[in-house]
């Protein structure tokens, strides 16, 4: 599949569109430091990583929205204390002008979080990213458990990036994060990259925490990733409605459309998956999870 036939793939599907839980918005700022670690990605994860979507802003949105993507959430993150309310500030005047955007904040372990974090609430966010490996914090620090539980009593849901991949971090693995789900077993979380390469703890987290998801991103694609385990269609068969669609872009080093190819080849490999399944992925959930129902069925 190619990029330019996502779209009529979708349509194909029966749905109004795809709505990715999993794509980044930030400042031109950042996202150059970003894109310049990824330049570098030689050096920092052994295997080059050529940005395959580098355009101005206007650019991006306008390739999502040819793929038919019609509701998106977009993803920033800090890496240091200090800088996350400045995201979540930027974000909002990204989303009011960008309609088919998601309100997104993110978090720190710091004196203030549970202050700015309740303000975004306030504003309308409906998502809020996490990203342990690149914040190199510990998830369980003291400064995060009240936001750990606004979150989980407005049932606003959380993509963590805590994983191993593709770098170990300090606080990265997800028998660390359950210990924050122990502590608050109601919140909703979005495991990045299905846990990537804890795909079995992943799954096993699913099953154990009523509102665990997982996302799509970067799993099962030519590029570097974990290998999945043998009986990774058969989890998914398990929990055909705690998927949810996920790409990275535009971070990726290979066309949006591949990510679409794989699920589409989860689906067929399994009978107890398909299109319900693809429709499930690509558009029932994510919405439901982002509170997007209603806008999207209206598109």
């Amino acid at each position: 599949m190619r990029d330019s036939e996502v779209r009529s793939w979708v349509t194909g599907l029966g749905l109004p569109g795809l709505v990715d839980v999993h794509v980044h918005f930030m400042p031109d700022s950042v996202l150059r430091k970003v894109w310049a670690y990824f330049d570098n990605a030689r050096a920092n994860y052994g295997v080059d990583w050529p940005i395959h979507y580098r355009h101005d802003e206007q650019e991006r949105l306008r390739l999502l929205r040819s793929f038919g993507v019609i509701r998106f959430a977009p993803l920033a993150y800090p890496h240091k204390p200090g800088m996350a309310e400045w995201l979540n500030e930027w974000m909002r005047d990204f989303v009011a002008r960008t309609t088919d955007a998601v309100m997104t904040a993110t978090l720190f372990p710091e004196p203030e979080v549970e202050s700015y974090l309740a303000k975004a609430l306030d504003a309308g966010a409906r998502c809020v990213k996490a990203h342990v490996q690149i914040g190199g914090y510990d998830p369980r620090a003291s400064e995060l458990d009240g936001a750990w539980g606004l979150l989980a009593e407005a049932g606003v849901p959380a993509v963590v990036h805590c994983g191993h991949g593709p770098l170990r971090g300090a606080f990265t693995g997800l028998d660390v994060f359950e210990q924050v789900l122990r502590r608050h077993p109601a919140l909703t979380v979005v495991l990045a990259h299905a846990g990537m390469p804890e795909f079995r703890a992943a799954f096993d987290l699913v099953s154990r925490y009523p509102n665990v998801y997982v996302d799509t991103t970067m799993v099962g694609v030519r590029f570097g990733a974990a290998q999945l385990a043998d009986d990774f269609v058969a989890r998914l068969a398990d929990f055909p409605d705690r998927v949810v669609l996920g790409t990275d872009f535009p971070n990726i080093p290979y066309a949006y459309a591949h990510q679409l190819e794989v699920i589409a080849g989860w689906a067929e490999a399994d009978e107890r998956l398909g299109p319900e399944f693809l429709r499930a992925v690509l558009h029932d959930t994510p919405a439901r999870l982002l509170g997007a129902a209603d806008q999207t069925d209206r598109r």
